[in-house]
């Protein structure tokens, strides 16, 4: 209860809970409550609704196969077999973010490009990668906490822009983020745009040395973002035909490149750019030849969880990277079960 003019009032709930977020903001930091993965899920099928069997995030995509050809110029730095030089198999999937289905393609949400490698003796090895070089946020607290301020009021359908207002001045995390989308422009095409892993990761050589680097895959054909007209004009499906047009002409293609970290470069904060000046190495070259529909491709039922790896490359003890795989273990586990 408060008093305005002399009289009690009760605060609404809207009120009590963005005074919350402002108030707890320092213990919040300082002990964060963990965030279990089916609470992560849940705040993602409060903010997009569900969609049976279909993904919680990254729901609206394409599939498309071809095949990676790792380089000895990775050798020095990792010993997985990723870069033997033999031919791999890769099953890809191009997606956008978020838990619509009908999201336009013209959207100002990320892009993600998935890749599943298969290896000679039939180990798989995934990646799960954005257009964009850092998250959002740096703990799994943050990214719950973006989602429960993004789920619509029940009156007006609409998010809260008190509760929006409330999160970013709680989440300084979210900032770097936010600061870099007020520029971006989505890709014309799946061909032409470059996907970052944007987590560190170790790579770990024949002599068990460590390096730590990240990597992003350019795409051969150039980047190539939509004018802020092309973005306005263009139908809401346009990404999967271009690709199947584009790979009618042809193979598309992407060259692996790996930053190498220093000592002090961010390790467990995907927030925080590398200097641009850091020591890079052309270590692979991925090629697509085919791409359809996703419904009933093979990209569908895979789950891509990131921390499927062949040795010689592991996690950091980054807690959003960390968190992704178990997140990803419920979203998959209700999609297989129709739900």
């Amino acid at each position: 209860m408060y008093s305005v003019n002399g009289e009690l009032m009760t605060p609404s709930p809207k009120l009590i809970l963005s005074t919350v977020m402002l108030l707890t903001a320092p213990l919040a930091m300082a002990a964060e409550p963990p965030v279990t993965p089916v609470q992560m899920i849940t705040a993602f099928e409060n903010v997009f609704g569900v969609h049976k069997g279909e993904r919680r995030n990254h729901t609206k995509g394409s599939c498309a196969t071809g095949e990676f050809v790792g380089l000895d110029a990775a050798q020095p730095y990792t010993r997985s077999a990723l870069f033997s030089g033999q031919t791999l198999p890769v099953i890809a999937r191009f997606s956008l973010g978020g838990g619509n289905p009908q999201s336009p393609d013209t959207a100002k949400s990320a892009r993600s490009m998935s890749l599943q490698f298969t290896l000679p003796e039939g180990q798989l090895h995934h990646m799960a990668m954005l257009n964009i070089p850092i998250s959002g946020a740096a703990t799994p607290q943050t990214f719950f906490d973006d989602l429960v301020a993004k789920a619509p009021d029940a009156t007006t359908g609409q998010p809260d822009p008190e509760l929006i207002k409330a999160f970013k001045a709680t989440h300084p995390d979210s900032l770097p983020l936010a600061e870099y989308l007020t520029t971006y422009m989505p890709p014309s095409s799946w061909a032409n745009s470059r996907y970052y892993g944007v987590h560190t990761f170790k790579f770990i050589n024949s002599d068990d040395k460590t390096s730590l680097v990240r990597w992003r895959f350019e795409p051969q054909d150039g980047v190539q973002d939509l004018t802020e007209e092309q973005r306005q004009q263009l139908p809401a499906n346009f990404l999967d035909q271009r690709l199947i047009d584009r790979l009618e002409q042809g193979p598309v293609r992407w060259n692996m490149i790996l930053s190498l970290g220093v000592e002090g470069d961010p390790e467990t904060n995907a927030t925080l750019l590398w200097p641009s000046h850091r020591e890079e190495v052309t270590v692979g070259t991925l090629t697509l030849t085919t791409a359809t529909a996703q419904k009933g491709a093979a990209c569908e039922t895979i789950n891509f969880d990131p921390l499927i790896m062949t040795d010689g490359i592991a996690p950091t003890d980054d807690p959003v990277l960390l968190f992704r795989s178990p997140a990803y273990a419920v979203s998959f586990g209700k999609r297989l079960s129709g739900q």
